[in-house]
């Protein structure tokens, strides 16, 4: 009984785990849209940003920014410890400390979501970025 309890341990200790809050995740990414990517089948929802879905309008573009923004580059991303839908929520840098989030609402194609950023990228917003619209869960 005991070999079997051992062995049945043994197996269970070798699967792979879902990453943790305080993993940090670092390599390419691959875009799902303006505000998810994925790196290593984790995804991950930008902290504290809101893009347009890929169907809304300005999303298409939000998307393929983030395509030309991740293409090549090391990406680095610290979960929360809070969960969006099947996402990990994270802020995430390229190599060098760059924010992600902070490069999409720079480009008018993100906005601050400032419940969950406490006005981080607030300063960043343009005025092209404001016309997008907020949805109500951003809103302090």
């Amino acid at each position: 009984m005991v070999s079997v309890f051992g062995s049945l341990l043994f197996v269970l200790l070798m699967l792979p785990t879902p990453a943790a809050a305080d993993d940090a995740l670092t390599g390419s990414a691959r875009v799902v849209d303006g505000d998810t990517i994925e790196i290593d089948g984790v995804r991950l929802r930008l902290q504290g940003l809101h893009a347009p879905e890929r169907d809304e309008p300005g999303g298409a573009a939000a998307t393929r920014f983030m395509v030309r923004l991740l293409d090549r580059q090391k990406v680095s991303c610290a979960p929360t410890g809070e969960r969006s839908y099947d996402r990990l929520i994270a802020i995430c840098s390229l190599d060098g400390g760059r924010d992600i989030a902070a490069e999409l609402v720079a480009a008018g194609l993100g906005r601050d979501c400032a419940r969950y950023s406490k006005g981080r990228y607030g300063p960043l917003e343009t005025a092209d970025g404001k016309r997008l619209p907020l949805p109500p869960y951003c809103e302090r």
